[in-house]
């Protein structure tokens, strides 16, 4: 039997249900990886640091999606809460023609301005090439990227995760089988990581777009509809801590290389790099449960089944805390491992990689509590205070941490930036929680 959002969750059922989600996001962060893998070990570390230095900018762009789609979705799923199909289907369509308009914008401001952003963002005479060619192509994808986003949250509204699952696997394959094909067989390098990345981004837009233009079993399809900038801007304001933690987590990347030029040159970056294509990996777990559990909250919020949001609350927490430590426990076991697999080529690399790994992957132990109480606000229509989590943990408190602790520490103190950074913010989330208990009667 199939699970409804309206259904009691059991921990059985609550895993069976975000766990195609949680999949999803593991499968769209190792295909990501792929790219910089091949890269690394087939075209060489300074192509490998070039992508790494551009992709914050890309990452932000394409961010757009996920507070279109994260906030949307909230919105929407509320709305289904309240029984009102006909206009969550109506707002579900603002939302999907939005991003394609919004997308096409951003397109063509990304590659008119690709060059001097890679210069703002210190591409030494060596990378730019590089920065531009693998920037400009990505960016061209940027509304598919966008669909894509949008799609892997409203799936979940609709019922059908194990469709999200199936487009993002797909998207995954062609882009490892395109790499192979571009950047091996053909060679032709960045360029050849860049279409496979694009491309591997329309199969997992346009497969759910075809699929909701198409009669359907789901809670949503797209109707005829016309922009209404009201519940756009309703749901921009409720997604916009999604925005605001890719915007601030690109900018803390872009702080990041800035601060490893400084103190480790070239292979600080490479290194850098690699922590991150890893962290995408162990973060999406966190990233695919909130997803995955959102519209549940949105819906029993706005069904007024108070009960069932405590029940949701209390079972989430658990099971983060639970699968933080052991996250931890497994990044330190696995870093070098992981990191011969992307730099073995350099000794000096890979041990830089190795010892920065084992530091880094304490911040995984408080990660998904954070990302979930970010999540579980926006869930209840509360985009300030998401937004506001957001913003301290990615921006002001990773800001503050890469900044001061080099001082101290030096290139150590990079590497202990974000743990540092995860520490503040659960004590921040950890008081909006308790100050909001009764509002929301959680508690």
């Amino acid at each position: 039997m199939s699970i409804q959002l309206s259904d009691h969750f059991t921990y059985k059922k609550l895993l069976r249900f975000v766990i195609p989600s949680i999949v999803m996001m593991v499968f769209t962060s190792i295909y990501g990886v792929v790219d910089g893998l091949f890269v690394s070990n087939f075209v060489g570390k300074t192509p490998f640091a070039s992508i790494n230095l551009v992709m914050p900018f890309i990452m932000i762009l394409g961010g757009m999606g996920f507070m279109i789609g994260t906030g949307g979705t909230a919105l929407v799923s509320k709305i289904l809460g309240e029984q009102n199909g006909e206009k969550a289907n109506r707002y579900f369509s603002i939302m999907v023609l939005f991003t394609l308009l919004l997308g096409s914008a951003l397109s063509i401001f990304g590659i008119v301005f690709m060059r001097p952003v890679a210069h703002f963002l210190g591409a030494t005479n060596a990378m730019i090439d590089s920065c531009v060619l693998y920037g400009r192509i990505v960016i061209g994808f940027t509304p598919a990227f966008m669909l894509q986003n949008v799609f892997q949250s409203f799936l979940i509204a609709a019922q059908k995760p194990k469709l999200g699952l199936a487009a993002t696997i797909a998207a995954g394959v062609t882009n490892m089988a395109l790499d192979a094909l571009f950047i091996v067989g053909f060679q032709w390098g960045v360029a050849g990581a860049a279409i496979a990345t694009g491309i591997s981004q329309c199969v997992g837009g346009f497969i759910p777009l075809i699929y909701f233009f198409r009669p359907n079993t789901s809670l949503l399809r797209l109707t005829k509809a016309k922009l209404a900038w009201r519940p756009i801007l309703k749901a921009c304001t409720n997604g916009s801590s999604e925005l605001m933690s890719n915007i601030s987590a690109s900018f803390v990347s872009m702080l990041y290389n800035f601060q490893l030029l400084r103190f480790a040159g070239e292979n600080g970056v490479s290194a850098y790099g690699v922590l991150m294509y890893v962290q995408f990996i162990f973060v999406a777990i966190f990233i695919g449960y909130a997803i995955g559990s959102a519209p549940i909250i949105s819906y029993h919020y706005g069904a007024g089944n108070h009960p069932e949001v405590k029940n949701m609350l209390g079972k989430s927490l658990v099971l983060l805390s639970l699968s933080g430590i052991a996250l931890s426990m497994l990044a330190v076991v696995l870093a070098a491992p992981l990191a011969k697999l992307f730099v073995g080529y350099d000794i000096e690399l890979y041990q830089l990689t190795k010892h920065a790994f084992r530091i880094f992957s304490l911040s995984f132990i408080l990660a998904g509590y954070n990302i979930f109480s970010s999540s579980f606000f926006t869930a209840l229509n509360n985009g300030a205070i998401s937004a506001a989590i957001s913003f301290l943990r990615t921006l002001i408190f990773q800001t503050a941490s890469v900044l001061i602790l080099p001082l101290f520490f030096h290139v150590d103190g990079i590497w202990w930036a974000i743990a540092a950074a995860e520490v503040f913010a659960c004590i921040i989330s950890v008081i909006f929680l308790f100050a909001k208990r009764k509002k929301y009667q959680y508690s």
